[in-house]
């Protein structure tokens, strides 16, 4: 996982002092990759112990094993800030490619950052569920339905829920040997929130699709797949956010599909020759 991506990850959980450094370390990591902690922190008018929390909410053991690992990561090309990537004089040609490696970048960072045995655990879940409960709202609420779409093809009997009433409903219904899942790019939304605690406190194992690792929504879900898309300017929690939760949840729809590969691929050629008639062959 880049350190770009774990500061982007941070960002909300980090105090106002540690958000002034992550900032800084997002605006100029070459600078920061040559600078003292002391320099470091009198350019974000904040205090030694600041930046010493902000490494460890990194993962790292001090601002030394930070410096190095801006080093490592210096010829990588950083976006620089975190909502300003579009200008109101850019050109068509400019914005179509800032949203390109936007998007691109969001999945190549997600997949290098997965949790792989997270992601293992929540295909035998899901492989092995009685009942499976899909949680989300908004732009995420399409990609819960493509996934109930994909498991419906393979046999799996999914519900995917928009609406927060009917989803707690259908999560007090749930326990041992179910699968809640709730899909959030913030990990803040209520109304994915509620079901999936309602779930797990019935016994049901629950995973979370979210962009930040310390959001509530991960907090409050079993297994935790994160994803690592960034917001750019009239984009929060935009098309890169939901292609890099696509990409997770693909990975977890083919994982549970090989579960069963002989049967998976029976029943997806039985659904594929029953709409055959549907379509019009080219002349």
């Amino acid at each position: 996982m880049s350190l770009e991506a774990r500061i982007h990850g941070l960002l909300p959980s980090l105090s106002p002092a540690q958000t002034l450094v992550a900032e800084e370390v997002l605006r100029d990591p070459a600078a920061v990759a040559s600078s003292t902690i002391g320099e470091l922190a009198a350019r974000c008018g904040t205090s030694l112990p600041s930046v010493t929390r902000f490494c460890l909410a990194l993962g790292l053991p001090g601002y030394a094993e930070l410096r190095l690992a801006l080093a490592a990561e210096s010829g990588r090309s950083w976006e620089r800030g975190t909502g300003t990537s579009v200008g109101p004089d850019d050109s068509l040609d400019a914005v179509l490619r800032t949203l390109l490696r936007a998007d691109t970048k969001a999945l190549e960072d997600t997949v290098a950052q997965l949790d792989v045995t997270a992601l293992g655990s929540a295909v035998e879940a899901l492989a092995g569920a009685r009942r499976i409960d899909l949680y989300a709202v908004g732009g995420s609420a399409t990609v819960a339905e493509d996934l109930r779409l994909r498991l419906h093809r393979i046999g799996l009997a999914a519900s995917s829920w928009s609406d927060v009433h009917t989803a707690l409903t259908s999560a007090a219904l749930l326990g041992a040997g179910d699968v809640a899942l709730g899909i959030s790019h913030t990990g803040e939304t209520n109304e994915v929130l509620e079901p999936l605690r309602r779930a797990r406190a019935l016994g049901a194992t629950t995973v979370a699709v979210t962009n930040y690792p310390r959001s509530p929504l991960a907090r409050a879900a079993d297994l935790v797949l994160v994803t690592a898309a960034r917001d750019i300017t009239f984009r929060t929690g935009g098309m890169a956010g939901r292609h890099a939760q696509m990409i997770v949840l693909d990975a977890l729809y083919v994982g549970v599909a090989q579960r069963d590969y002989q049967q998976s691929t029976q029943a997806f050629d039985r659904t594929a020759e029953a709409v055959a008639d549907h379509r019009t062959p080219h002349r």
